[in-house]
């Protein structure tokens, strides 16, 4: 098993910034690739970027630009710099991992709101 815990969320303005953390424990070794999702009431959860256990990373265009994602298999840990912040980008934010059997896990999410 695979416990993954989001912080970082938060109210910011536009045009602000924020940095958002994911810690792994449990089963560690077994995580493969890492994510970032994002959901509003009343839509589905959509993919925010993800990032290989090799680094390789991918964004959604919705985001390419001004999100960074990044993780340190050293200490368990993901990241997502979020700059440029913008209204349409306030949702409830969750990280997932997925292991070596392709099981997937996820946190609890973590919100973030900006202001107009």
């Amino acid at each position: 098993q695979v416990r993954l815990v989001e912080s970082g969320g938060g109210l910011v303005q536009a045009g602000g910034s924020l940095r958002l953390s994911c810690a792994a424990s449990g089963r560690v070794s077994a995580i493969n690739d890492m994510g970032w999702y994002r959901q509003v009431p009343g839509k589905q959860r959509e993919l925010v970027a993800s990032i290989t256990s090799g680094r390789w990373t991918n964004y959604s265009d919705s985001v390419k630009g001004r999100f960074t994602i990044s993780r340190d298999n050293a200490k368990n840990t993901m990241w997502l710099q979020m700059n440029s912040l913008k209204p349409e980008d306030t949702a409830l934010y969750y990280c997932n991992a997925n292991d070596e059997s392709f099981r997937s896990y996820w946190g609890q999410g973590t919100q973030v709101i900006v202001s107009s």
